[in-house]
């Protein structure tokens, strides 16, 4: 709890520092635009943070959106697919990649990144293979009304996406701090030796990770195709997962496993969208984006050694 009150602390001083620099930033535009952007983002960031919690990491985040991208325009205006078989669709392949992810992980014992980087780079060539390599949209297609509503139109004037977020960040946070399979997920992220002693199954938990994962990027990769509305295979969703690594490290998940928070993630994402709206409203460089991100993941980390530091330097203590 001390550490999602610290990070909400600084999103708080950082609006209110943003607000008293540029007055623009407290326009109901910019807000709404906000907003949308956070629900879009923070729906994966928790899938990724889940990973976090496990020990586990996963790098192809970006390639996913890509391959889901090219996909849902094609079942929706090329293949005839209705609109809920197309959602299913795009939900349903970025899960089995997961399980495929926690399958190699837990059963082959290969590292995560080694896995995931190779998933980054075959998704990426099997979208642009689909889409030959050309942008796709849904142009004047119609028949998917009712699916582009519920991903990017707004309920009482809040954005879709952001009222999605609270949904899922809802029911990921019973899952996580109030159920079984939350605690596993600590529990095998602190040691995963001891967890399986213990009577986990380790490997399940690690693959539901990886599927929730996958299902989460799913559900923002329909928000995210119908918000751009057209989809560059080469390009779309580059970096992403680096994204939902810092927000998830600077809500408090720990890189080395078994910490974390599904409010603290989403505190997370909304702080690096207020640093990226700040940079904005300043006119500095979109190109220096990717700088103060890395910067703030980095300071994000040496906060992290810290502050494990400052308590085993406690536990030696007592």
């Amino acid at each position: 709890m001390k550490k999602e009150l610290g990070i909400f602390s600084l999103l708080v001083v950082l609006c209110i520092v943003t607000a008293s620099i540029n007055p623009r930033f407290i326009s109901p535009t910019n807000l709404t635009n906000m907003a949308n952007l956070i629900g879009l983002f923070g729906v994966f960031s928790i899938g990724l943070g889940l990973v976090i919690i496990t020990g586990g990491i996963d790098l192809s985040v970006g390639s996913m959106f890509a391959l889901c991208g090219v996909l849902l325009p094609l079942a929706l205006t090329k293949w005839g697919f209705s609109w809920p078989l197309a959602a299913l669709l795009v939900i349903a392949i970025p899960m089995a990649l997961g399980w495929v992810h926690g399958a190699l992980i837990t059963r082959m014992k290969m590292q995560p990144f080694i896995v995931t980087l190779c998933g980054l780079m075959i998704y990426r060539g099997a979208a642009r293979f689909i889409a030959n390599d050309s942008t796709l949209g849904f142009g004047a297609g119609s028949g998917f009304e009712t699916l582009r509503s519920i991903a990017s139109g707004k309920f009482l004037e809040v954005p879709m996406p952001f009222v999605m977020l609270v949904v899922i960040g809802l029911i990921m946070w019973v899952l996580l701090h109030r159920s079984i399979y939350g605690r596993y997920l600590l529990a095998v992220g602190r040691n995963e030796e001891a967890a399986r002693f213990s009577g986990i199954n380790t490997r399940m938990v690690i693959t539901g990770s990886y599927v929730i994962a996958g299902l989460l990027t799913g559900v923002s990769g329909i928000m995210l195709a119908f918000y751009t509305n057209s989809v560059s295979p080469s390009n779309y969703g580059n970096s992403y997962e680096l994204y939902a690594i810092a927000a998830a490290v600077l809500g408090g998940c720990s890189l080395r496993g078994g910490e974390g928070s599904i409010v603290g993630i989403i505190i997370g994402t909304a702080l690096l969208q207020v640093l990226q709206n700040l940079v904005n409203l300043l006119g500095i460089p979109s190109s220096l984006n990717f700088a103060v991100m890395g910067t703030v993941v980095l300071l994000g980390v040496m906060a992290d050694q810290m502050l494990q530091r400052r308590a085993a330097a406690k536990l030696v203590a007592l």
